[in-house]
């Protein structure tokens, strides 16, 4: 079997279990009643032995027949007293569990939604998910299984054990005598076990992310594209092998353990039956007490097989919650100052005020992602290198500033630290003389727009992504939104309207009719600041001129930051500024810059030129 050394090497941190009370004190009456149901099934389990012994050389054995018919009805009536036990043990086991299960999910959730944007580039989808799912089902079976089982073990073995030495002293320490051998077992079995368990875990993240990334329509779209069908098989057959090697070895580890227990037990009831019936046969020990000795043997090496389990279960189970505290103590490179305030943003618009900016983007250190990344993954990139360097410049207020240059020049990396996707290494960013830093998150939602180029749409109707960004829209906000964004037409032709499913990502729309329900969405928004990244790249002239029209009256006297490949779009811009290798290059309108020569007017005459031999 495939085995991965950098995961099956990984321990449990310390600390883990103490980490695990807060989530079940959320719990603690239900779990009261659980434990109580738990001791009311332990009393009857070490309580029935000693009715039959009754039943047996005081009953049967003198013929006393209303003592048998008072112990049987004993019996029967302890049988329904027990199974109403095991059932308020499952209805409430139930109840803890998925409660357990709901808090671990929605702190989990919310925590990686805090997270920044070098959180979502570097972390895989599917290992993300699978701890939020599977990891967070191992960590509720811990609580609520072994919390009951761990009670009802212990309360067990005290009472079968007390009864026992009651009974018969000499059987019982030599009972006690093959306990050694049950635990040894236990303890290497249950080491190989929780190396297994996080192993499983893991290549079953690794076979979901895989899954993930090619059953979204971009990644199919690629694999049918690029993609080799013959080797995409191959590999998820190699994961999907790994995965099932896991899981066989964890059988059989797991059969064997039990083999293991089952064959001590039966030799230990061997002994005990050939000590007692010596005993027995010499008149030392009653019939009655012999029986009930085995019974309560039976009872005794159940809890101590439970326990030694419990010792393979809580450490198997303790990696699920080690993989979801994982995730929890990911600490958010942005984070909201404790005294942070609202923006206050006077008159309709404020300007937008980058002064010194350098930024890198974050490395992998930073970002703490080893865990939720490839366990494997080698050499990456330089993300020490400056991508902003000491840029400086001011967006008026109510006025368009559009960002022009080369790839990579840095961009996009600039609209990014306006919504505070990212923070910048050095230097400030203010938005109406406000550090960014120092405002909530919420109002700097509400106070920031933006359209990007890859514009993304929920699995959803078109209704319900235009009322992400303002739930309380009625339809007629939602007819205007579309009309002012020029895809009133199109969304009114389909037979469902508004309620139309977009699809994965929205691919059933074109590029340009994505790009205008995004448009809708932010004219919904209404921000008094909009951001738009390449936002008409995927328009026809005739919609881009349509949405050109619509931004000039609708961005009236709200600050715009564009950032424009087809500089045809920004010749009416307020401010241009051009950007290459992370720093402001030129800064004027068209008129200046084409007269200034340089870069800007290098890249209006290559576009000219592009145009009159398309």
């Amino acid at each position: 079997m495939l085995r991965d050394e950098s995961i099956t090497r990984q321990r449990i941190r310390p600390g883990t279990v103490r980490r695990i009370v807060p989530y079940a004190l959320r719990h603690r009456w239900p779990l009261a009643a659980l434990l109580a149901a738990t001791g009311v099934d332990a009393v009857i389990t070490a309580a029935n032995p000693l009715i039959l012994k009754g039943l047996i050389d005081d009953g049967i054995t003198p013929g006393r027949m209303p003592v048998v018919v008072w112990l049987s009805l004993s019996i029967a009536g302890l049988a329904l007293v027990d199974a109403a036990a095991v059932f308020a043990q499952t209805w409430v086991s139930g109840r803890v569990g998925q409660g357990l299960v709901y808090d671990l999910r929605t702190t989990a959730f919310d925590h990686v939604q805090r997270q920044p944007l070098a959180f979502f580039t570097r972390a895989r989808t599917g290992s993300l998910v699978s701890r939020l799912n599977t990891d967070v089902v191992g960590a509720q079976q811990a609580v609520t299984s072994l919390l009951s089982q761990t009670l009802s073990t212990l309360l067990t073995l005290t009472l079968v054990l007390a009864t026992m030495f009651y009974l018969s002293w000499q059987i019982t320490l030599a009972a006690l005598a093959m306990v050694p051998f049950f635990l040894l077992p236990a303890k290497a079995i249950g080491r190989r076990l929780q190396r297994l368990t996080r192993e499983g875990m893991q290549q079953d993240a690794e076979m979901g992310t895989m899954m993930s990334e090619r059953f979204n329509v971009a990644g199919a779209m690629l694999a049918k594209l690029y993609g080799r069908p013959e080797e995409e098989s191959a590999e998820f057959a190699g994961r999907a092998g790994r995965v099932r090697d896991v899981a066989v070895a964890t059988g059989v580890y797991g059969r064997m353990f039990v083999i293991i227990v089952s064959v001590l037990t039966a030799l230990t009831t061997a002994l005990v039956y050939g000590v007692g019936g010596g005993l027995a046969i010499a008149g030392t020990l009653q019939l009655g007490t012999l029986v009930a000795m085995v019974t309560l043997l039976l009872r005794l090496y159940g809890p101590i097989n439970q326990l030694t389990n419990m010792q393979i279960n809580v450490m198997t189970a303790l990696v699920s919650f080690d993989r979801v505290f994982e995730v929890l103590d990911l600490e958010p490179l942005i984070a909201e100052r404790p005294d942070a305030r609202p923006a206050a943003v006077a008159g309709p618009a404020p300007d937008i005020e980058f002064d010194g900016i350098s930024f890198h983007y974050p490395g992998r250190g930073e970002v703490g992602l080893a865990s939720l990344e490839s366990p494997t993954a080698g050499v990456e990139r330089n993300d020490a290198v400056p991508i902003l360097n000491e840029i400086s410049f001011r967006a008026p207020a109510g006025r368009l500033t559009a960002l022009v240059g080369p790839s990579g020049a840095g961009k996009t990396t600039i609209t990014h630290l306006v919504p505070r996707l990212y923070d910048p290494t050095a230097g400030t960013v203010r938005i109406g003389g406000q550090d960014v830093r120092d405002l909530t998150m919420a109002s700097l939602r509400d106070t920031v727009g933006v359209v990007s180029q890859d514009a993304h749409l929920f699995h959803d109707t078109i209704r319900a992504n235009l009322t992400y960004a303002r739930p309380d829209a009625t339809e007629r906000d939602l007819i205007e939104a579309c009309e002012a964004a020029r895809i009133w037409d199109t969304i009114e032709a389909l037979p469902n309207g508004l309620d139309t499913v977009v699809g994965d990502r929205g691919y059933r729309f074109s590029g340009g009719e994505k790009q205008r329900v995004a448009m809708a969405r932010l004219l919904l928004k209404s921000p008094p600041i909009v951001v738009l990244d390449e936002a008409t790249a995927h328009l026809d002239a005739e919609s881009e001129a349509a949405i050109q029209r619509a931004l000039k009256t609708v961005l009236a006297g709200r600050t715009s930051l564009v950032i424009a490949h087809r500089l045809s779009t920004i010749r009416d811009a307020d401010q241009i500024l051009v950007i290459e290798g992370g720093r402001v290059l030129q800064r004027g309108t068209h008129e200046e810059l084409l007269s200034a020569g340089g870069l800007y007017a290098e890249l209006y005459r290559t576009q000219l030129a592009d145009q009159a031999t398309g």
